[in-house]
Order: C-alpha cells, then structure tokens, then sequence
C-alpha cells in the first residue's frame, strides 16, 4: 500500500490539501493523530475516507508522546490497512507539530508499505512570519511533551526542508513564498493546492537521501540567489575562525536570517568540525566529530562513503575538508554587511596555532 505523509504548521491549509487527495485518488484513506490533549495522556485517531466520512477514537498507549503514537497506533494501523487490501493509498495526516523525519524512516523501514512522498503543505499568508517566530510551540498548544521547548520557526523550517513536495495554499503571495521556499529546500517541487499530486504518488521517498541532503556537515547550499526580497548566501573560506571574536559576533550574525545552517572551522579546536542550526535569533551549535583530514588514514575507512565522497568535492591539498560553509537565507537581508562581519571574526595568520586561554566553544572540543 502506498502511503503519502502530510505535514504542515498550518492546519487547515494542510487539511485541505488532504481531503483533495481523498476527493482524486480513487480508493484512499486518511489517518490523522489529535495530539492537542497529549499532556493529558489522551491521543485521538481520526480516519477519513473520500465520502467525508469521519471515525474518532481514543487509543490506548503505554506513554502518551509522539514516539509512541507512531509506533504503537499509527504503523499497526497501516500494516493493518495494508493487509486487508481494501484501500490502495493511505495519506498520513500529521500533527501540526511533528517533524517528519521519524515518522517517514518508521514507515519506509516496512516492507510491507511504500512510502511514495513527503509533502509539506504551507499557508503562505504566514509563512515568512512563522518562519521569524520567536514563539514556542506551547505558546500555540503544539507542544507534543512537558519539556517540548522547539520553537515554531524550527520546526517549521525541518518541515518544509525535509520535503520532496510543498504544497502551497490557495490564497495569494505565492510569488514570494515559492522564492523563500525554494532558497529553504531547492530540491522539493513546489505545487499550488489543488494541483494533481498523483504524479508523487508513484515514486518511492528515500529517507536516506533525505538524511544526507539535510546533514550540515555534509551538505552544499546554494551560493547566492536573490529573488523577490528574499535573499541565501553562503560563506566559505578556508581559514578557522577566532573563537572570542566570533562569540562577540553570534548574535548580529544570527539577527540578519530568518535561517542559518552549515559547519564552521575554529583556530581553538582545529580538528572538530563544529555545526552551526539558526532559526531566526535562536542558535544550536553542536559538534560534528573530526574533521576528515584530523583522523588518521586508518580511520578513513570507518567513514561512510557518502561522507568521504562530500569531503572530496572540495578537498583542499593545504586544509583537507576543513573550512567554513554556512548558508543563510532571509528577506531584506543586508548580505554584504553580513558576509564582512562574519570576515571578521577569522583568524589572522598569527592567531591561527596560538594557545587560546578563553574558548567560549571550549565545551564542543572532540579533545
């Protein structure tokens, strides 16, 4: 059976794209987990079918979280659906909060079911400003756990890039939300709602290569584009960075964006590739392991092959795969301004080897 994972911040833009696809794909279902009850133990399943048919019931799990909805109800009940041969594709309508990574791997992971596409449908009235949002998806109630502290930008962003397909609402502003979303996931197409999707229906979603598209330490982003407003450029260089005085610089340099993702190089710790995740003003900063050209070439054959391949794009005979690579995307951003200012927290040629007595990164040392 095939199975289309339907994602999306926004509800009711998302729920219409789903009961379109009940309308076009003759013998369809549609599953969709209420999660808005959740910090009081309670899940709902809700199926609809073409008909506009609606069955709500609570289900019965161990822990009420997201992890165990989808292993525990949500893939029973499509191996269940598979079995009985009744409907051939079942359209995954997904809590608003949930980021479609997880769920996609668990259902790819059965043989017994195709996961034919990811799609990521947006209200593009919203769009640029959620993907700004300071707001916590408590402050919603979005929230799919007590401690369950992501921002609406962040999962937002992890849903729309993670996508093979975005579907944007019916309503204006599609010009400038297909430039903005196009710079976020240039390798998803970009259809309107109403549009015909059977065409996503017969292929095969390869969470793998999902995976390593997305990886900041491994992935190349655009290098510069500039349509309606809405601007992404990347930063490579290949000297490291001065640790101080890019701590001095974090926050104008995350203020500019409403997104910033890669892997950055720093004079204090010349062997961790260091990743770098912005959402507008919150920043995630994260070690990646050793840079390929600080292991030993014993090691190399423990790394994955797609990662050595990466790595040897732009390996350099001087630095090997260390530099740095971060790709921001925004509107109305001021790319020259930033593009000097992150230049100017790199180290000169004096400073790079020098002892660092103050390492405000000291915490992400693979040492």
């Amino acid at each position: 059976m095939r199975i289309a994972l339907v994602t999306g911040l926004h509800a009711e833009a998302r729920t219409e794209a789903v009961d379109e696809l009940l309308r076009t794909v003759p013998r369809s279902v549609a599953v969709h987990h209420d999660m808005g009850d959740i910090g009081d133990g309670v899940v709902r399943r809700v199926v609809r079918d073409p008909s506009g048919t609606s069955r709500s019931e609570q289900v019965e799990l161990d822990h009420a979280c997201a992890s165990c909805t989808v292993r525990e109800d949500l893939l029973p009940f499509l191996l269940r659906h598979a079995a009985d041969g009744r409907h051939d594709l079942c359209v995954v309508d997904s809590w608003e909060g949930l980021e479609p990574r997880s769920i996609a791997e668990s259902i790819a992971a059965r043989p017994e079911l195709r996961l034919a596409s990811v799609a990521t449908v947006v209200d593009t009235s919203r769009l640029t400003s959620d993907v700004g949002s300071p707001d916590e998806l408590g402050d919603r109630g979005l929230d799919i756990a007590q401690d369950d502290t992501r921002t609406v930008a962040e999962v937002l962003n992890r849903q729309v890039e993670y996508a093979n397909v975005l579907v944007l609402s019916a309503e204006g502003g599609h010009s400038h939300a297909r430039a903005l979303l196009r710079q976020l996931n240039p390798a998803a197409a970009i259809v309107t709602s109403g549009a015909d999707l059977s065409g996503f229906l017969d292929q095969r979603f390869d969470p793998e290569s999902a995976h390593r598209r997305l990886k900041p330490a491994w992935a190349h982003y655009l290098d510069h584009d500039e349509t309606r407003g809405v601007s992404t450029v990347t930063w490579t260089r290949k000297r490291p960075m001065h640790p101080e005085r890019l701590s001095d610089a974090l926050e104008r340099i995350v203020a500019t964006s409403l997104r910033g993702r890669g892997r950055f190089w720093l004079a204090s710790q010349p062997d961790t590739l260091l990743v770098w995740e912005s959402h507008q003003d919150l920043l995630m900063v994260e070690s990646g392991g050793p840079w390929l050209s600080a292991l030993p070439e014993a090691a190399m054959d423990l790394v994955s092959p797609d990662r050595r391949a990466t790595a040897l794009l732009d390996w350099d005979p001087t630095v090997g795969d260390r530099r740095q690579h971060l790709s921001f995307t925004g509107v109305g951003m001021d790319t020259a301004s930033l593009l000097a200012l992150l230049d100017s927290c790199l180290a000169t040629e004096t400073e790079v080897g020098q002892e660092f007595q103050n390492d405000p990164f000291a915490e992400f040392s693979e040492g």
